[in-house]
């Protein structure tokens, strides 16, 4: 289980969550290797099938990275996100599988170093709670 190197799947809107993870990348900070991001135009659009179809390829955590609630350039976006991740969360916990491994992190475009530690705190949450059982 040291050597566990958990896959993480991270939706990320076009708008804040690109636009901070452009600046982190201008500030020589980088995404760890395990992530693997899903651009959508707007997390609002993310539909929990979504979420659930990342676990079945194979994913052991996922993550939704949004606007604030008010910066949302679609008005409702990630409030519609923050349902989603609800609503997988407790598919899992129904399933017996920890809620944890799905997250809402929202940011501001401006912050870089917080997209890059979103992303490092998922892949330590994930190491934790260990591989999915499938």
């Amino acid at each position: 289980m040291a050597d566990f190197e958990p896959r993480i799947v991270a939706f990320c809107c076009s708008n804040c969550a690109s636009a901070a993870a452009e600046i982190a990348e201008k500030m020589q900070l980088t995404l760890p290797e395990n992530v693997r991001i899903v651009q959508l135009p707007c997390t609002g659009r993310l539909d929990a099938l979504h979420i659930l179809k990342a676990f079945e390829a194979g994913a052991d955590g996922v993550y939704v990275a949004g606007c604030q609630d008010d910066s949302c350039q679609f008005k409702h976006g990630v409030e519609k996100a923050a349902k989603k991740v609800k609503l997988v969360q407790e598919i899992l916990a129904d399933i017996g599988l920890e809620k944890e491994r799905v997250a809402l992190y929202q940011m501001r475009a401006a912050n870089g170093s917080y997209f890059i530690e979103a992303a490092r705190e998922m892949v330590a949450k994930i190491k934790e709670l260990g591989p999915l059982p499938w």
